[in-house]
């Protein structure tokens, strides 16, 4: 486990609807975490399990969105999920909170509450960052977030494929120039594929992919129209505010 974190600032996500506390310096939560929760189809009722959790920002954002899942935050640096439980009292959240290493054995997930074929929904933001091209940060907590072995992705994506329900949906962001990595790593077990790239504008390759994926689903692959996170003036743009101020999901999450 990560050493303990000693300072810690307070942020306004959603248009101020969601307040985190975090780290003042390491891994700290942004668009991405947004992102991936508006991208997430949950319903209430759902279990819904955030991998990699970190400080609850992902899938408590979904728990603002969707009134009445059932979020599960599953994070392995005990400092983080600390915080995320904090930040779950805080936002009136009844989130189960679980440390726990994703990539962990079947009897260690069901020891944590967390049996095969019982979710409904998983989201995820892996590590994404080669290593063989990305100089680690040398704070451990903010290497280990950002930075993937090689079967980081494959390992992530079986622990979901494991705990979900038949039909439940898997949805991630990632790379967008390893996108041929994602969808190696789902053609095990998972189909009905979604994909909705992510620009920082408009002139400029996509550099975030989200996906969503349906475990034994057998529907065709869809591409999405990208999303544009900036306009012409560097401003960001209309659909990014809305998406990030927490006023309407993206294509992915609609049923």
């Amino acid at each position: 486990m990560i050493e303990q974190i000693s300072e810690v600032t307070e942020d306004a996500f959603l248009g101020g609807k969601l307040r985190l506390r975090q780290p003042k310096s390491g891994h700290r939560a942004g668009h991405d975490a947004m992102l991936l929760a508006a991208a997430t189809p949950a319903r209430p009722g759902d279990r819904v399990v955030d991998f990699g959790a970190g400080v609850g920002a992902a899938g408590l954002a979904v728990a603002k969105r969707v009134a009445g899942i059932e979020p599960v935050l599953v994070e392995i640096d005990q400092g983080l999920i600390e915080l995320a439980r904090v930040n779950a009292i805080a936002n009136a959240i009844a989130a189960e909170v679980l440390v726990l290493d994703v990539t962990s054995t079947a009897e260690k997930f069901a020891a944590a509450g967390l049996l095969p074929d019982s979710v409904d929904v998983v989201l995820m933001n892996p590590p994404f960052n080669d290593v063989s091209r990305h100089r680690a940060s040398p704070d451990i907590a903010r290497a280990m977030a950002h930075v993937a072995a090689a079967e980081t992705l494959e390992g992530w994506i079986h622990a979901a494929r494991r705990i979900l329900k038949s039909g439940g949906n898997l949805v991630l962001i990632w790379r967008a120039d390893g996108i041929a990595d994602v969808l190696a790593a789902l053609g095990r077990g998972f189909g009905s594929l979604m994909l909705l790239p992510v620009h920082a504008d408009a002139a400029s390759p996509a550099i975030r992919v989200l996906v969503r994926a349906t475990k034994g689903g057998r529907g065709p692959t869809c591409l999405r129209a990208g999303l544009v996170l900036n306009d012409e003036a560097g401003c960001p743009s209309l659909d990014a505010r809305a998406v990030l101020a927490g006023e309407g999901p993206l294509p992915l999450a609609m049923p």
